[in-house]
């Protein structure tokens, strides 16, 4: 699909090289992971200071996740119809106060709202972020080396918080986490404005009103349903009565999309078989890796008696097969063609998850139970990441960048919330239910969370082989054709 060029109003240029943008935008990325690995250390330390119990320490993340799933959508559409880099900016500048009224607030109260505050600049930043990728490095090899870079810095991300999350907690408190984001949201919207274009906007006049209001509530409520299933129950009156709004505000959202002039989301767009697949796809990759994280961390930590920076440390090998692979996944595209990267790279996913699963014992090392499919897992991260936002942006129009970041975005962090509750779900009533002494019982649930994570990545692996995306993205040709 190409975009009539009075669709597309571009402002002026900086004349700056894309590379030095795609270090800055990656660096966002880097960021944005980094602050959500960064609070989960620094939560007990939070909640001993300020005085709250592990119900509200929850909300402290839980917060962040709803606001920040709510709007990935909104946040890209906006990002289109009024600016990338304007948006972007935006995104960061919001991160950035948020964060100060973190870093001062005194009660449990006003941290959450901060949080929640956060999140609506990290939506509007990430998905303005992605959007500019798109833009910077059409479809073909070199946007397969920026999402590359993309992927290898979200897995540096998470390792880097967990690190920088004990460190800074440890020798500073836990207030100078926020003040880190205060300093590198401002040092990254400095950088923004001499190295980023105008960005390209949608010159289609109107506004979705109706679709921005349903979609934003219905997507915020379901993100509260998710994220608070775990200590509700999941068939709570809370969690039922949230999830099932939310899921009416998207039907009635669906429906409106059909009757207005310019939609949100135009339905011709969700009608793309590859588009509507990936997302699916992308859904699923982040259902088994965003859980991994967590309950690794926490088996080092529970079972393995290590500390927070310590067990954090334990996922520094994986980051750097990460870091070391994701540069190479556009050769292997290349070389292979999209599809059967795909397929490799979730077939990888589910054989390391397994692999770890059997290896968790309650008297293992790091290096006997963690270290050897953690590797492995390493090289299937950027191939599942990157084959997947490729795939689900190939289509994208250039005035609908910001709409396919948005679309991508929301997936992955749905993928996330919805993956960690289900998979602590399983691992909870597993270790309640086994007859053991408590570190036995512990890793027997992790275990079982484990496998579950790899029955997604196993059901992915099959879906990805009826994928079918433009023959371009797939292997630099000019027409359709299946992939694999």
């Amino acid at each position: 699909m190409t975009a009539p060029l009075d669709a597309v109003v571009t402002e002026a240029p900086s004349g700056r090289g894309p590379k030095a943008a795609l270090a800055l935008l990656a660096s966002t990325q880097l960021l944005l992971i980094m602050d959500t690995a960064i609070i989960n250390v620094a939560l007990p330390s939070i909640g001993e200071a300020l005085g709250s119990g592990s119900a509200g320490l929850s909300w402290v993340a839980n917060a962040y996740l709803i606001t920040f799933g709510g709007l990935l959508l909104l946040g890209g559409r906006a990002a289109d119809l009024l600016g990338h880099r304007r948006m972007f900016l935006a995104g960061l500048g919001l991160l950035a106060a948020a964060s100060a009224v973190g870093g001062l607030a005194q009660s449990a109260g006003a941290l959450v709202a901060a949080r929640a505050a956060q999140g609506i600049g990290a939506a509007l930043a990430a998905a303005a972020a992605f959007a500019l990728l798109l833009i910077l490095f059409p479809d073909g090899p070199g946007r397969h080396r920026a999402l590359g870079a993309f992927a290898g810095m979200g897995g540096l991300g998470g390792v880097l918080g967990t690190v920088l999350g004990g460190v800074l907690t440890d020798l500073l408190g836990w207030r100078s986490t926020f003040w880190l984001n205060v300093l590198v949201a401002l040092l990254l919207g400095l950088l923004a404005l001499r190295l980023l274009d105008g960005g390209t906007r949608s010159a289609r006049p109107g506004f979705d009103a109706g679709g921005a209001l349903t979609a934003t509530a219905g997507l915020g409520l379901l993100a509260y349903a998710l994220v608070g299933a775990g200590d509700a129950g999941w068939t709570s009156v809370r969690t039922l009565t949230a999830g099932g709004t939310g899921l009416v505000l998207l039907v009635v959202f669906a429906v409106l999309e059909t009757r207005i002039a310019n939609p949100l989301v135009p339905p011709a767009v969700l009608r793309r078989p590859a588009l509507r697949r990936a997302n699916v796809l992308s859904a699923l990759a982040q259902m088994a890796l965003f859980p991994m994280f967590f309950l690794v961390s926490l088996y080092l930590q529970s079972v393995l008696g290590q500390s927070p920076l310590t067990g954090g440390l334990g996922l520094l090998p994986l980051s750097v097969v990460v870091v070391l692979t994701a540069p190479q996944t556009g050769r292997l595209i290349g070389r292979l063609g999209l599809g059967h990267v795909m397929t490799l790279g979730f077939g990888l996913l589910f054989a390391g998850t397994v692999w770890l699963s059997l290896a968790l014992t309650a008297e293992g090392t790091f290096v006997t139970t963690v270290l050897a499919p953690s590797l492995l897992l390493g090289v299937a991260l950027p191939l599942v990441m990157v084959t997947t936002n490729v795939a689900a942006t190939a289509e994208a129009a250039p005035e609908e960048t910001g709409l396919a970041s948005g679309l991508i975005n929301t997936s992955q962090q749905f993928g996330s919330v919805l993956g960690l509750a289900v998979l602590v779900g399983v691992a909870t009533s597993t270790t309640g239910a086994v007859d053991a002494p408590g570190a036995s019982a512990a890793t027997a649930g992790f275990k079982a969370a484990l496998l579950v994570g790899a029955a997604f990545a196993a059901a992915a692996a099959l879906l990805s082989l009826r994928l079918r995306v433009p023959a371009a993205a797939a292997a630099g040709e000019g027409r359709t054709r299946p992939v694999p």
